[in-house]
C-alpha cells in the first residue's frame, strides 16, 4: 500500500513530500476512491433509519483520506508539476469525476438524503447542521440526483469529458509560458530596465545556460518588462505573445477546448434543468441570478466609465506630448502609465521596493494577524517541502494552542504556474471530540534575490502578498463542526471579503511603519512616500475598475449564454463582448478567452464578477475598522468571529449584518475609488 493510504507519520500529520514518488499517486487515487465507495457503501446499507447523524454527517466525514489526497496533488500539478504528474492529473479526473457521480447520481444514497431532509423540521438541528442538511440535499438535486437513468448517463459523459479539458486547457498555458523566451544579447535593448530587472534577466539567462539577458512571460520578468522598457518594439513582441497563449492555431491551442467547455456547461445545466451555466452556478451565489449580476456590473460600468475614458484621455495626451505616439496601444498601457504616475506624484515602484524586502512584508502581515487576531506565527524547519523555496510555520494563537500550519512559496519556476493564490493540504473539522486543525498554503510568482539583492518587492507586490495571507487567515481560522462548510467553502462571491479587506491595511501609516523599512539602512519609510501611496492609490481607478468589469462580463457572456452552440469563433465572440469596456484598438493577434484560467480552468465561472462584489463587502468593511481604530481589537473579534471562523455555516449576509450591523453599501467602495465625492 502507498505511503499515501497510511495516516502520515509525521510532524503535525503534515504531508510527508520527501517521502512521495509521481508513480505513487495513481494507486493510491484508486485504494482511496474504494475506501471511499465502502464507507459510502456503508451508509446505504445502514440497517437503521436515516437519520442526520448516521447519514448527512456520515456523509460529511466519508472520504477523508481521498479528500486528503486530491489536495496533495492537485496542488503540486499547479505548484510543482512536471509530465508525470500531468499525465497522472489525465488519468486520475476522470475517476474523481466518475466517484463524484456515483454518489450524487446514487439512488438508494439519495433517498436517505432525501428523508432526512424531508423530515427536517422536527430534527431540532443547530443552525450549521440545517445549512449541511441543506447543502447536501442540493449537492444532489442540482446534480442530477431526479434525472432519468439514460440523463444520467449523458451528465457522466459530459463530467468525464469536462475534468479533462480544464487540465488540458491549464497544460496549454503552462507550456505556452514556458516556451516563450526573449533573450537579450545587446543591453541597450533594456533601455529603461531598473537595475533590479535587469540583474534578474541576466540571472534567468544563466540559470539556463545562456548569455546576455531574458526575458519571459512569468510574471516578475513580464511586468517590469512592459513597465519600463523603452523598446516599443519589443514591449510589443512581449504583449503579442503574452496576450496569443493559446491562440496560435497549433498543438498548444485553446480555441476549441474553450468551446467545448462553454458547449457542455451549458448541455449540463439544462440537463439539469436550468437555463445556462449561470443560472446553474448563481443559484448558490449571494448574487442569486445572472440578471442580478449583469445589473450589479452595468451600475459599476455607469459610474466608472465617464472616469475612465478621461483617464485614457489624459494618457494619450501625455503619450503624444512627451513622446509624440499617434495612437495608443496596449503594449504602451503600463510603460506611459508609470511614466504619468511618477510625473503626478513623484512615485515610483523602484523608490518604494527598497522597502518592501519580502522578509520583513511577510513578518509584516504576521503582525498584523498578531495586532487584529492574537496570532503567533513560528518559523519551523521539521516539516517537509515539496520545494527547497517553500516556507513553513507554525500557528499558535495567544493561549499556545496550534491554530494552523503554514506553507508559503513565493518564487516562480517551469513547474509552477503564473498568479497566486491561496490553498488547502488539509481541512479544519471538528471530529471524535477532537477540533483537527487545518494546513494553509499560499502561492505567488514574485522576483527571486539576485547576488546583490533581497528579493524586494513591487507595491503591487505588497498587496498581492496580503490579499494571499486574507484568504488563508479565513482557512487558519476557521473553526466549524463539519469539513464542507469549513474555511473558504462559502458563496464565492463572499469568499475574496478576507482577502481583499487585508489588502487595505497596506495603505495606513499606522501598518507601513511597522514592516517598511529600508533593507540596507533601516530606516522606517518617509512619511512623504506614504503620503504618495495613498494619493496615487486612486490613479488610474476608472481604467482599472473598467478593466475588471470586462473580466466578468466577458464570463458572463460565456456562461450566461442559451446557445454557445452557435459561436463559431472565439475572437469574434470575445470582441462583442468587450466592445462597452475596451479603450484600446483591437489586437487581431491577442485573445483573452483562450488563457483566462481562472473560468475556463479555475472555479470561477459565472463568479469573476465576485472580485468587484467583495470589494463593495471589503470597502464596506473597512469603513468600520477606520471609524473605530485599524486594530480595534472589538472589531477585530467581530470579524473574526462572524466572518473568519465561521466557514459557510450561514448565508453569508446574514454573517455580513452580524459583523457590520447593517447591509454593505457601494458609496464606500466608489468613495474609496475616488469614484464619487
Amino acid at each position: 500500500m502507498s505511503i499515501l493510504n497510511k495516516p502520515f507519520n509525521t510532524s503535525y500529520n503534515t504531508a510527508p513530500f520527501s517521502e512521495i514518488k509521481n508513480e505513487d499517486f495513481l494507486p493510491a487515487f484508486k485504494t482511496a476512491i474504494k475506501k471511499a465507495k465502502a464507507e459510502i457503501d456503508a451508509i446505504v446499507k445502514n440497517s437503521e433509519a436515516p437519520s442526520f447523524e448516521n447519514t448527512i454527517e456520515a456523509l460529511d466525514y466519508s472520504g477523508e483520506e481521498l479528500d486528503r489526497l486530491s489536495s496533495i496533488f492537485f496542488n503540486l500539478n499547479s505548484a510543482e508539476t512536471n509530465d508525470a504528474i500531468q499525465k497522472t492529473a489525465q488519468e486520475v479526473s476522470p475517476l474523481l469525476s466518475e466517484f463524484s457521480n456515483d454518489i450524487t447520481l446514487n439512488e438508494d444514497l439519495f433517498k436517505r438524503v432525501k428523508t432526512v431532509y424531508d423530515s427536517k423540521t422536527g430534527l431540532e438541528l443547530t443552525t450549521e447542521q440545517e445549512t449541511l442538511l441543506d447543502k447536501k440535499y442540493k449537492s444532489f438535486s442540482r446534480n442530477g440526483a431526479n434525472l432519468a437513468d439514460n440523463k444520467k448517463d449523458k451528465l457522466r459523459e459530459i463530467d468525464k469529458e469536462l475534468s479533462q479539458l480544464k487540465l488540458k486547457f491549464g497544460e496549454h498555458i503552462l507550456a505556452e509560458t514556458n516556451k516563450f523566451e526573449m533573450l537579450h544579447t545587446n543591453e541597450a535593448d533594456l533601455s529603461g530596465l531598473p537595475d533590479s530587472a535587469k540583474e534578474a534577466a541576466k540571472q534567468l539567462a544563466e540559470s539556463k545556460g545562456k548569455d546576455g539577458w531574458l526575458i519571459t512571460l512569468d510574471y516578475p520578468s513580464y511586468i517590469p518588462f512592459m513597465t519600463y522598457a523603452d523598446n516599443r518594439e519589443l514591449r510589443k513582441k512581449l504583449s503579442k505573445a503574452f496576450g496569443s497563449k493559446g491562440f496560435k492555431g497549433d498543438n498548444l491551442d485553446n480555441q476549441d477546448i474553450v468551446l467545448k467547455i462553454a458547449n457542455l456547461r451549458n448541455e449540463r445545466a439544462k440537463l439539469l434543468g436550468y437555463k445556462t451555466h449561470a443560472h446553474f452556478v448563481l443559484e448558490e451565489r449571494m448574487a442569486e441570478t445572472p440578471n442580478n449580476v449583469q445589473n450589479f456590473l452595468n451600475e459599476l460600468l455607469e459610474k466608472a466609465k465617464p472616469a475612465a475614458k478621461n483617464e485614457f484621455k489624459n494618457l494619450e495626451d501625455f503619450a503624444k506630448e512627451i513622446n509624440d505616439i499617434d495612437q495608443l496601444q496596449k503594449w504602451d498601457s503600463g510603460y506611459y502609465s508609470e511614466k504619468l504616475k511618477q510625473k503626478l506624484f513623484s512615485l515610483d515602484d523602484e523608490q518604494l521596493k527598497p522597502y518592501f524586502k519580502l522578509e520583513n512584508v511577510i513578518n509584516g502581515a504576521f503582525t498584523v494577524a498578531q495586532k487584529l487576531f492574537g496570532l503567533q506565527f513560528e518559523e519551523i524547519d521539521t516539516i517537509d517541502k515539496y520545494h527547497e523555496d517553500v516556507l513553513t510555520y507554525k500557528v499558535i494563537d495567544d493561549s499556545g494552542d496550534l491554530v494552523s500550519i503554514f506553507y508559503a512559496d513565493f518564487f516562480p519556476r517551469s513547474g509552477k504556474r503564473n498568479g497566486a493564490w491561496m490553498t488547502s493540504f488539509k481541512p479544519q473539522m471538528i471530529k471524535d471530540g477532537r477540533n483537527h486543525r487545518p494546513h494553509i498554503s499560499i502561492v505567488c510568482n514574485f522576483t527571486k534575490p539576485t547576488p546583490t539583492k533581497p528579493s524586494l518587492l513591487t507595491f503591487n507586490e505588497v498587496t498581492t502578498l496580503f490579499h494571499e495571507f486574507g484568504h488563508a487567515l479565513h482557512g487558519m481560522l476557521a473553526n466549524t463542526t463539519y469539513p464542507s462548510l469549513s474555511g473558504t467553502n462559502v458563496y464565492w462571491d463572499f469568499v475574496e471579503l478576507p482577502s481583499q479587506i487585508l489588502e487595505n491595511w497596506c495603505y495606513e501609516e499606522e501598518t507601513l511603519k511597522l514592516f517598511a523599512t529600508h533593507y540596507k539602512t533601516g530606516e522606517i519609510i518617509p512619511m512623504d512616500l506614504i503620503e504618495k501611496i495613498k494619493a496615487s492609490s486612486t490613479f488610474h481607478e476608472g481604467m482599472q475598475t473598467l478593466r475588471q468589469l470586462s473580466f466578468g462580463m466577458l464570463d458572463m457572456a460565456w456562461h450566461g449564454n442559451e446557445s454557445p452552440q452557435d459561436i463559431k469563433s472565439v475572437k469574434d465572440f470575445e470582441t462583442k463582448a468587450f466592445a462597452g469596456t475596451n479603450l484600446y484598438p483591437e489586437v487581431k493577434e491577442s485573445c483573452m478567452s483562450t488563457a483566462f484560467a481562472h473560468i475556463f480552468q479555475g472555479g470561477y465561472s459565472s463568479g469573476y464578477y465576485s472580485y468587484k462584489w467583495a470589494e463593495v463587502l471589503d470597502a464596506d468593511a473597512f469603513e468600520y475598522f477606520k471609524e473605530e481604530g485599524i486594530f480595534n481589537k472589538t472589531v477585530a473579534n467581530k470579524f473574526k468571529t462572524f466572518v473568519l471562523s465561521q466557514g459557510g455555516t450561514e448565508n453569508p449576509m446574514l454573517l455580513y449584518k452580524r459583523f457590520r450591523g447593517q447591509e454593505p453599501k457601494p458609496e464606500a467602495l466608489l468613495r474609496r475609488a475616488g469614484l464619487i465625492k
